[in-house]
């Protein structure tokens, strides 16, 4: 008699944001969990949660995608690939934002000349005037929408929270009154997909915030990092979540230069790290005493990792190298741990590959072709110039 295979558990999926880099770092992350997951594949999760960059890679599994189509699509950018996401979509300046607020500056500059020159305010006093003349973001998310928009009305596909078959919950924060909003629970679902994704996405002071329903959101993460607790309520028995960001963490006795050296972007992102980390400490902490009965497995790159904490949020052009590096790193996480995770793991009917986990040859992505004789050329004509140029600087400075 052929004995029942185990019944496989309700299985959530939370992703916290990060910008490019957490996108990149969560893909190759998935890619590895998954190939070691015998059997199981994240687009059949039973729920999904994503905050900012972690909700557009939500959406994608929730519409059937797997983490090798989305580092199709978003690392190595194929022309071939149907879900090409191109990365100069996130670069397009915010042209209407500047103009509409272009258009305000001849009013508020003459209100503050006025309470200069009549009033006999101060100059500062009158400068303040002019801030509804900022934009409020530096680059436009409509591309970014607009793309999911085409990606998600294939067939087979939905831009509709509604019509998908797992729960998708996108988070987003209420500019006007601080609340965190999960677009895609009952009230929030009549919002497309694609504009969630955007709103939840809009960090402040680089995307506008975005006009939904005559109200404004920005950035999910403002309130928590991860909002694992709405997917919770929904009682799975195995919540897997990836948060890509982590404070950098030196070796005792490692002879590195303070982060300080490096100036302010580095000092400002140790600092965003470590607020939000904390906070994601604290919220892993609750959920433990709130949802006894929910086994959760978090997963983040090694603090003490500087390649990927040094590499800039924003660039593309180390994609395919931080991918495969997330990849590596996150198999040897699981090696490190397989002996406990192995029967946590068991117990809601998934098994570790062995086989595939521990093939010291597996790669996330295939090496690129050599160069042309050419390309070769041009590669080093330019490194020369770049050094005569380096050489010119240092003698005139």
């Amino acid at each position: 008699m052929k004995t029942a295979s185990p019944r496989r558990a309700r299985v959530a999926l939370a992703l916290a944001g990060g910008g490019p880099l957490g996108a990149i770092y969560e893909i190759g992350a998935l890619c590895a969990l998954e190939e070691v997951l015998s059997g199981f594949e994240f687009k059949d999760c039973d729920g999904f949660i994503g905050v900012s960059a972690g909700g557009f890679i939500a959406a994608g599994l929730a519409n059937g995608l797997s983490p090798r189509q989305l580092c199709a699509a978003f690392i190595e950018n194929s022309s071939e690939a149907p879900d090409r996401f191109d990365p100069a979509l996130l670069l397009r300046p915010a042209w209407d934002e500047y103009r509409r607020r272009l258009k305000r500056l001849p009013g508020l500059l003459a209100k503050a000349l006025w309470e200069v020159g009549v009033e006999g305010r101060s100059l500062l006093g009158a400068l303040e005037r002019l801030g509804p003349a900022l934009p409020t973001g530096l680059l436009s998310g409509e591309p970014i929408a607009e793309q999911l928009r085409a990606q998600f009305s294939l067939p087979g596909r939905t831009d509709d929270f509604r019509q998908l078959r797992s729960r998708l919950v996108l988070v987003a924060t209420d500019l006007d009154s601080g609340a965190a909003v999960p677009f895609g629970m009952p009230g929030h679902d009549e919002v497309p997909i694609s504009r969630a994704v955007q709103a939840s996405a809009a960090l402040p002071g680089l995307f506008p915030p975005v006009r939904i329903a005559g109200r404004y959101y920005v950035d999910g993460a403002l309130k928590k990092t991860l909002h694992a607790s709405v997917l919770l309520a929904q009682k799975p028995e195995l919540l897997i979540c990836l948060n890509p960001l982590v404070p950098y963490q030196a070796d005792e006795g490692e002879q590195i230069p303070p982060l300080v050296d490096a100036g302010l972007p580095v000092v400002m992102s140790q600092t965003f790290r470590s607020l939000i980390h904390s906070r994601l400490e604290l919220g892993m902490k609750g959920y433990a005493r709130s949802h006894p009965d929910t086994d959760i497995l978090l997963f983040e790159p090694d603090p003490r990792d500087a390649e990927l904490y040094m590499a800039n949020t924003f660039s593309y052009s180390q994609r395919r190298r931080l991918a495969e590096h997330a990849y590596q790193q996150t198999r040897a996480i699981l090696r490190r741990q397989f002996a406990g995770l192995k029967p946590r793991l068991a117990a809601h009917g998934l098994k570790l590959d062995e086989a595939v986990l521990f093939d010291a040859d597996r790669q996330l992505l295939a090496p690129v072709r050599p160069e042309s004789s050419l390309e070769q050329r041009s590669r080093a004509a330019i490194k020369r110039l770049d050094a005569a140029l380096s050489r010119l600087e240092a003698r005139h400075a």
